[in-house]
């Protein structure tokens, strides 16, 4: 059999081969998971913004090229100096977390390319934590303030970031340490004890103020009842006890009582017995 008449098939066909293989790299592109894919139309010069393509292999003509975005949770770890209200040097470290919006990754690689972290979250929020910071004294944003301060940076930031046009969710900021100059933390500190002192001192008078209002109260009661018991204790009424108590030692087994005379109020004077 005659082989060769297959020979030109065989031939266009590993050429085919060779093509595809070559070609297949500017055909087919990977999107990992955590990441976003945008196509770039090389011939037209336009930028597929609407269409943000999700994990999974995916196939593309070759004159355009795919720009892959992570959008995995990002962190960034700030150390700054800023001046409070009255002109005050603080040093502050700060920590954000964030991540591009998923279905806006092609205005973000249009306005920032891939460098959005350098050119918009850092430089936004070195801005905000000034600002902020600077509405605040020392005392406040080291002691008395704190969460407040914290809580407008975080709002704040996350309103620009979030902004059109920005595109970038905000997922945490957290202040790590605030740092004062020695002779200024020595003095905040130093005026919280004073404070602390002054609250122990006068929840000392108010407990003492409530001790004595509360034997006020009791030797009011006691007093009350005495002037009852007082008003109630007639002559009859003593005479009266005097008599069961002399019947109950009368008829008592033990030893017979010696009585003599008589008291005052005719009860009988008892003078001893066993």
């Amino acid at each position: 059999m005659d082989n060769r008449k297959y020979l030109p098939l065989i031939v266009i066909t590993a050429i085919a081969l060779i093509v595809l293989l070559t070609l297949s790299n500017s055909l087919i592109y990977k999107v990992k998971s955590g990441e976003r894919a945008v196509i770039f139309n090389t011939l037209s010069g336009e930028l597929d913004k609407e269409n943000v393509i999700g994990p999974g292999f995916h196939i593309k003509v070759p004159w355009a090229d795919a720009y892959i975005y992570d959008v995995t949770e990002n962190q960034i770890e700030e150390t700054m100096d800023v001046l409070d209200k009255n002109g005050l040097n603080i040093n502050v470290d700060i920590t954000v977390r964030f991540h591009p919006m998923y279905d806006s990754i092609g205005e973000i690689y249009e306005t920032f390319r891939q460098d959005y972290i350098r050119r918009l979250v850092i430089p936004e929020v070195r801005s905000t934590v000034r600002q902020v910071m600077g509405r605040y004294t020392a005392e406040e944003i080291f002691s008395t303030k704190r969460p407040e301060v914290e809580g407008s940076i975080k709002t704040e930031t996350e309103e620009i970031l979030g902004a059109p046009g920005n595109n970038i969710e905000m997922r945490a900021l957290l202040i790590r340490s605030i740092k004062l100059p020695d002779q200024i933390r020595k003095a905040i500190e130093n005026k919280q004890q004073q404070e602390q002192e002054a609250q122990a001192y006068q929840y000392k008078l108010e407990k003492e103020k409530s001790e004595a209002e509360r034997k006020k109260i009791a030797a009011q009661g006691e007093a009350a009842a005495n002037d009852i018991v007082n008003k109630s204790l007639t002559t009859n009424l003593l005479r009266m006890r005097g008599i069961e108590a002399t019947q109950e030692l009368a008829n008592s087994p033990n030893a017979k009582v010696v009585v003599i005379g008589s008291a005052e109020d005719g009860l009988p004077l008892i003078l001893g017995g066993n």
